[in-house]
C-alpha cells in the first residue's frame, strides 16, 4: 500500500506541461497561456494574444553570456569581506517570544469562482483586542505539505498569541483526491496537480482575505504572506499579482515561478535561503525533490522585487556578531516605506529553520533543520516593522 501511494505521488507530482509542450514553438502557432516562454534553437519564444488567439511570437535571440553573480547568484563569501558591516543588526527586533497555546485553530472552507471547495485553518489568539485592527499572516505550506503540517512546523500560532495577529493556513491542491495530504500550489511554473490543472491560487487567496476582512478587524496595511518552498513561490506570485491586498511577503527556500513581476503597489520582502539547500538550490536549477522543475535563483527573485519597488541597485551587506553563518543584504532605500532583506545562511538545508521537523521522513526529504536561526521570528520582525504607508 505504501509503495502504491509513493508511485501515485511521483506520477502526480512530476512536472506537468500543456499537451503541445513537445512541439517546438513556431511564430504564429497556437500556445496555451499568455506569458509562458520556451527556448528553442537559440531563441526565446513568448506566448502572446493576437486577436482572439494565443500564439507564439517571433522569438528573440538568447544571449549566451553568463549572468553577473551580483544579480542572480550567491556571491562567494570572499567577495563580501570588504562590504558594509552592521554588527549590531537585530534580526528579531520587535517580536516577542512565542507563547504556548493549546491547538485550537478552526478548520473552515470557502467556495472559489472555479467551483472548488477550498479548505483552510484559522487561528485567532485569545489575547487579541477584537476592536483594534490587527495584522493578518497568510501561512503557505511547502509542496507536499499541508495546513496542519505548516501550523505545527512554523510556530506561528505561538508568535500570534504573544504578538497579537491572526494567522490563516490555506491548503493547496491535493495529489490524492479527498485527502488533505501532499498539497501543492500553482506558483507559475510549478508545482504538481495545482500547476497541472492551472488552479488559480491567487484568486483563492484574494477571496479568502476578503472573507477574513469581513469577519475580523484586519489592518489592511499589515496583510502578509509567509511561505516555504512552493508556498514561498506562491508568496512571490501574490506580491506580483495581488499587491493591492498583500503589503509584504516572507519566504524561505523559494524564488519566482513567473518571468515578469509588475506589482501595482510596493511590497516589502524578506527572503531566507540556505547554501546547502538541495531541494531548492540557492543559485537555481533542478533540485533534488520530485518537482522536476529548473528553479530560478533566489537572487533573481530578490532583484526582481527590488527593481519593482524602485530600490537602490546596490544593497548594503551586513554580518552579525551573534551568528557568523549569516550574510544579510538590505535594500532600505525603496519606494514608499517598503524594504527588502535577503538572508543567506551558510550550510543550512531546505528545512524550515529554527523549528523541529514534523517527522523523520521530513528530515530525510528536506534535510535537518538549521537551529541557529528562527525563520518565523526573523520574518515576522521584518514584516511587522514594514507596514504599508
Amino acid at each position: 500500500m505504501k509503495l502504491r501511494v509513493v508511485l501515485i505521488t511521483l506520477l502526480l507530482l512530476a512536472p506537468q506541461t500543456p499537451s503541445n509542450s513537445a512541439t517546438p514553438p513556431k511564430a504564429g502557432s497556437i500556445c496555451t497561456k499568455v506569458g509562458i516562454t520556451k527556448n528553442y534553437n537559440g531563441k526565446k519564444y513568448t506566448c502572446i494574444k493576437s486577436g482572439k488567439k494565443l500564439v507564439w511570437n517571433k522569438g528573440v535571440a538568447i544571449k549566451t553570456s553568463t549572468p553577473a553573480p551580483t544579480s542572480t547568484q550567491t556571491p562567494n563569501r570572499k567577495q563580501i569581506t570588504s562590504t558594509n558591516k552592521n554588527l549590531d543588526l537585530d534580526i528579531y527586533l520587535g517580536v516577542m517570544d512565542g507563547a504556548k497555546v493549546a491547538p485550537r485553530s478552526t478548520e473552515l472552507t470557502i467556495r472559489t469562482s472555479d467551483g472548488r471547495l477550498r479548505s483552510y485553518l484559522l487561528f485567532a489568539p485569545s489575547r487579541i483586542n477584537p476592536m483594534k485592527p490587527a495584522p493578518l499572516v497568510i501561512a503557505l505550506h511547502g509542496g507536499l505539505g499541508n495546513a496542519v503540517q505548516f501550523e505545527g512546523n512554523s510556530g506561528l500560532n505561538e508568535f500570534a498569541e504573544s504578538n497579537g495577529f491572526y494567522v490563516v493556513y490555506p491548503n493547496g491542491i491535493s495529489a490524492i483526491e479527498n485527502q488533505a495530504i501532499l498539497q501543492t500550489w500553482n506558483a507559475g511554473d510549478c508545482c504538481g496537480p495545482a500547476f497541472k490543472n492551472n488552479v488559480d491560487d491567487v484568486a483563492f487567496i484574494k477571496i479568502l482575505v476578503k472573507q477574513l476582512k469581513s469577519s475580523y478587524l484586519i489592518d489592511p496595511r499589515r496583510v502578509f504572506a509567509i511561505g516555504h518552498s512552493n508556498g514561498g513561490m506562491l508568496a512571490y506570485k501574490l506580491a506580483c499579482e495581488l499587491s493591492d491586498e498583500i503589503s509584504g511577503i516572507g519566504v524561505q527556500s523559494a524564488s519566482l515561478g513567473i518571468s515578469q513581476c509588475q506589482p501595482t503597489f510596493p511590497v516589502s520582502v524578506v527572503h531566507i535561503h540556505g547554501t546547502s539547500d538541495k531541494n531548492f538550490p540557492i543559485d537555481g536549477g533542478l533540485g533534488s525533490g520530485i518537482a522536476g522543475v529548473p528553479f530560478r535563483s533566489a537572487r533573481f527573485a530578490v532583484d526582481t522585487l527590488a527593481t519593482a519597488n524602485r530600490c537602490d541597485a546596490s544593497p548594503e551587506t551586513s554580518k552579525i556578531k551573534q551568528n557568523a553563518d549569516l550574510v544579510i543584504y538590505s535594500w532600505d532605500k525603496c519606494a514608499s516605506s517598503v524594504g527588502i532583506r535577503y538572508i543567506i545562511v551558510d550550510a543550512a538545508s531546505h528545512a524550515w529553520m529554527g523549528h523541529p521537523a514534523q517527522s523523520n521522513i521530513a528530515n530525510s526529504y528536506v534535510g535537518v533543520p538549521y537551529e541557529k536561526l528562527d525563520s518565523t521570528k526573523a520574518i515576522l520582525s521584518f514584516l511587522l516593522l514594514h507596514p504599508r504607508s
